[in-house]
């Protein structure tokens, strides 16, 4: 072929293209499904807590839920079992572009990215949902894709606001960076306009409105952990270190346990390590297990690694503890596990061995022990109800946004110190539910504090005690299940969602709720 009719061969394959695409969106189709949504997670399903709720809520509800995202950790089991799910899993990038530069690796996977969502919510969805759930971040493509979707099959889009994807892209690249400035008006003109907006703060709300004049129904959804999280039995303490022993430390640090009758932080009754004051009821002819006395306070953390959790501030609060124990008498041995995975976590592991071994020429610790674990979706929320104190080092990146771990604590009856943050008032409250801290020192000089008195220390109680209740609720009653300061209101994940969310779903039953 002659090379003067290439160009002329390329416009035609390109005109051809642009008509088929004209075509096929411009076809009538029918109309989308009544009960139906999609539910798009730019990221693994299994770590995406909020975007599971949604899912399983909307089931639950009787809708025909697609869960649409990359596969990983596995999800939580309540969700595996409801009738009215479908995950669609969305195809990995190669490792190759990985490790890549990103200004190439980026428009490469989002061009993958853009292949993989429309090939999903085109054609393996049988039909066009009514509703198409975005989380953001991530914004990039997805915010187009729905909405070019929404607008060409008749779905309704709800933003699930997070956080700002511009903002978290800063981090990496600086805010001056070129790329960020594009991402922000990319997310300020596709996230714009939506049938609703969901926002995990008043303060995101109030920013967003503002600064982007968001039109379409406004909610604020506060993170709610569900049902299951609870304040953990000392039975269930025990079945769950005895699964971990294994991934335990193997030295003196922890009391010495016996498997299956005891573990380091719980024994049975018939056991010398067991607590006098256990409680009488057996189960068959096997006593039920109690707490140990000589128990290490047993602290957790859970992050994702990344740069907006400085996980140097804690390992710099541990290491003044461990000073502080030493000089002081009578403060206990912790036990610090954090959990989560993350680009960070090999790194940060690595040097807090060196420094508890010593390796860096100073004495070895002796009142600390800091372990990484990764946990299955049903033994989480177990080992937070069995724990003493939680630590969130979260910072936000746009200050609009609040930290789903402290949510779960909170629902596990656990307190928190937590570093502070400008919309953190909304979920921790200085001094009620726990205390806030802005650098290392002050957070050892809180653990110090709280751990006192260990395993009955007055101050923990005292802040565990706001996040109990002594009054039976009725089912049918929305009230908080949990004592509140002033009126922060605080609910079970279920009870929000019924009084948020259903409306908005279910316009045609309950009528057209009103914009907040």
């Amino acid at each position: 072929m002659d090379r003067a009719a290439w160009p002329t061969l390329l416009v035609g394959v390109v005109f051809v293209f642009l008509w088929a695409i004209w075509r096929f969106f411009s076809t009538p189709t029918q109309r989308p499904s009544l009960r139906s949504v999609a539910i798009l997670v730019l990221g693994d399903i299994g770590r995406s807590p909020r975007m599971m709720y949604h899912a399983e809520t909307f089931a639950t509800m009787g809708f025909e839920t697609y869960l649409i995202g990359y596969s990983g950790s596995k999800p939580v089991p309540s969700l595996l079992s409801l009738p009215h799910v479908h995950f669609l899993y969305l195809e990995s990038p190669s490792a190759f572009l990985a490790s890549l530069p990103f200004v190439i690796s980026a428009p490469r996977k989002v061009i993958h990215q853009v292949i993989d969502i429309l090939h999903i919510l085109l054609v393996r969805i049988p039909y066009p949902p009514e509703f198409i759930m975005v989380q953001n971040p991530p914004s990039i493509p997805t915010l187009a894709l729905v909405w070019l979707v929404a607008r060409f099959r008749g779905s309704k889009v709800i933003i699930d606001w997070h956080n700002l994807g511009y903002s978290i892209l800063a981090l990496k690249l600086g805010e001056h960076h070129v790329f960020v400035k594009m991402a922000k008006l990319f997310e300020a003109y596709f996230g714009r306009c939506a049938y609703a907006h969901l926002f995990v703060t008043q303060a995101m709300h109030d920013f967003l409105v503002r600064e982007w004049d968001l039109k379409g129904h406004k909610a604020i959804l506060h993170d709610r952990p569900p049902a299951h999280f609870h304040p953990a039995s000392p039975g269930e303490t025990h079945e769950l270190f005895l699964r971990l022993q294994p991934s335990l430390p193997n030295d003196p640090f922890l009391p010495n346990a016996s498997p299956p009758r005891s573990t380091a932080f719980t024994a049975s009754p018939r056991d010398e390590n067991a607590s006098q004051d256990t409680d009488p009821l057996v189960t068959g002819s096997e006593p039920l297990p109690a707490l140990r006395p000589d128990r290490p306070a047993l602290l957790v953390s859970s992050t994702s690694w990344t740069p907006d959790e400085d996980f140097g501030l804690l390992l710099t609060a541990l290491a003044l503890y461990e000073q502080r124990a030493r000089d002081r008498p009578g403060l206990p041995k912790v036990f610090m596990v954090v959990t989560g995975k993350g680009p960070q976590r090999a790194e940060y592991m690595r040097q807090i061995e060196r420094v508890q071994r010593g390796e860096d020429g100073a004495e070895p610790w002796r009142f600390v022990r800091c372990v990484s674990l990764w946990l299955e979706a049903e033994d989480y929320p177990i080992l937070l109800g069995s724990a003493d104190l939680g630590i969130s080092l979260h910072s936000s990146s746009s200050a609009l946004d609040l930290p789903m771990k402290v949510v779960d604590m909170f629902g596990c009856g656990l307190p928190v110190c937590a570093l502070g943050f400008a919309c953190l008032d909304e979920l921790v409250k200085d001094g009620v539910n726990g205390l806030v801290f802005t650098d290392a020192p002050q957070l050892a000089a809180q653990l110090e504090t709280l751990l006192t008195g260990h395993p009955a220390s007055p101050s923990l109680a005292t802040l565990r005690a706001s996040l109990q209740t002594s009054t039976p609720r009725s089912p049918n009653s929305h009230a908080s299940p949990y004592k509140t300061d002033g009126d922060w209101e605080w609910s079970t994940w279920a009870q929000n969602w019924e009084r948020i969310v259903r409306p908005l779903v279910l316009s045609d039953v309950d009528g057209w709720p009103e914009e907040q």
